[in-house]
């Protein structure tokens, strides 16, 4: 009995598979990410033992809690297509208003936290009023708040120029751990809600008439997740216990996504951030959607200068600065929040904070120059951003081919 022989591979096959491997890669989605964190751990577990150490593992959650923070409202802004430059100095300004009315004016931690928080929220009212209001593009507008809240942190701290915190309940936000009964339980909490989660998502989808998600993917995803918060769990067990400051972090994200992904609210910010006027003529209040982003988005710059003070202890006149912006911004991108709106994830915040600070703590212990920390930290935003604008060159044509 004769057999056909395969049609054999053409060189428009090849061209078109080398053409499609981005887009294959993007949609492998957080598996993509999981990959890319476990070869970065080991490159830097080879080249270091105490990489992988719970010592190390514990001051690399609190080393991203500050960033992850900030991430998440870096992820809000990039749904809506739009970009904050100035997250980072507003992260600073909060803190040094936090600092300063604790220290010097006597108020109480929670007062001083909310004022914190509340200055943050000030400035994104200002940023998106601007946005909005003028039609200034947001480059624009964060650019010179940038510039402007750098000022605003110099003229809050004044001659003094350091204001060091001592205060228990501000200091406690990174320096309190908890013992095993709480972690476990926090454990039992976290991957039961995820399995309700998924559970509930595929009742919804039955009674609607719709297909439900497939129950082996969910199978899977259930098993990494609950293996992910055991291995989390034992790992920090070990050395200091659960951070207070990881749980904050893992705790909006939680937030952020349901808001995103379970919302009215959420819906439309990712509508507005696929096709503004679409939205509008739909009858989506634009305008008020993207103000409430911009405050939401400088509301946790602010919380992520308030964490990153209680780690250090202190803020001074450099809070803010350094690198942080990039790594706000480098973080949700490299997870795969599209730059160019309407696609991403709150949990790209964490993930690409755990994939960014990584990379800056094997850096750390491998005791190299700054120089060569920019130019790697730089060249990873790089390629990510590459990644994403091919990626989105290939969802449009592909839609545009239908």
């Amino acid at each position: 009995m004769s057999t056909a022989a395969a049609p054999a591979p053409t060189p428009e096959d090849g061209q078109s598979f080398r053409q499609q491997l981005p887009l294959r890669i993007a949609q492998l989605g957080s598996l993509r990410v999981a990959l890319v964190l476990t070869a970065i751990w080991i490159v830097f577990q080879s080249q270091n033992d105490a990489f992988l150490s719970s010592f190390n593992l514990t001051n690399l959650v609190l080393q991203i809690a500050a960033v992850g923070t900030i991430s998440i409202g870096i992820v809000l802004i990039l749904l809506l297509g739009e970009i904050d430059l100035s997250v980072g100095a507003v992260s600073g300004l909060a803190a040094a208003v936090m600092a300063v009315l604790n220290v010097k004016h006597g108020w109480g931690p929670i007062p001083a936290i909310a004022a914190g928080l509340a200055t943050g929220a000030a400035i994104g009212l200002v940023n998106g009023f601007f946005v909005t209001r003028f039609q200034i593009p947001s480059f624009v507008v964060t650019l010179a708040g940038l510039l402007a809240w750098q000022g605003g942190l110099l003229k809050v701290l004044g001659d003094t120029g350091t204001v060091n915190l001592s205060d228990p309940t501000i200091t406690g936000l990174a320096g309190t751990f908890y013992g095993d009964v709480v972690g476990w339980v926090l454990a039992a909490v976290a991957i039961g809600a995820y399995a309700a989660s998924g559970w509930l998502e595929r009742v919804r989808r039955v009674r609607a008439g719709l297909a439900p998600p497939s129950l082996r993917n969910f199978v899977i995803r259930l098993a990494a997740v609950a293996a992910g918060t055991i291995a989390a769990v034992l790992v920090l067990r070990a050395d200091r216990g659960i951070p207070l400051a990881g749980l904050i972090l893992v705790g909006l994200c939680a937030t952020g996504t349901f808001v995103t992904t379970r919302t009215t609210f959420g819906r439309y910010v990712f509508a507005v951030g696929g096709n503004a006027e679409a939205a509008r003529r739909s009858g989506i209040g634009v305008t008020r959607i993207r103000i409430t982003v911009f405050v939401l988005a400088s509301t946790l710059a602010a919380a992520g200068g308030i964490m990153g003070a209680s780690r250090l202890l202190a803020v001074n006149q450099s809070s803010g600065g350094s690198d942080l912006l990039l790594l706000a911004i480098a973080g949700p991108v490299i997870a795969g929040t599209s730059l160019f709106g309407g696609r991403g994830s709150v949990w790209h915040a964490l993930l690409g904070a755990l994939v960014i600070g990584s990379i800056a703590n094997g850096m750390d212990l491998l005791a190299l120059a700054s120089s060569v920390k920019f130019m790697i930290t730089g060249a990873v935003l790089l390629i990510a951003v590459v990644i994403d604008a091919v990626i989105k060159n290939q969802r449009e044509r592909a839609g545009a081919g239908r």
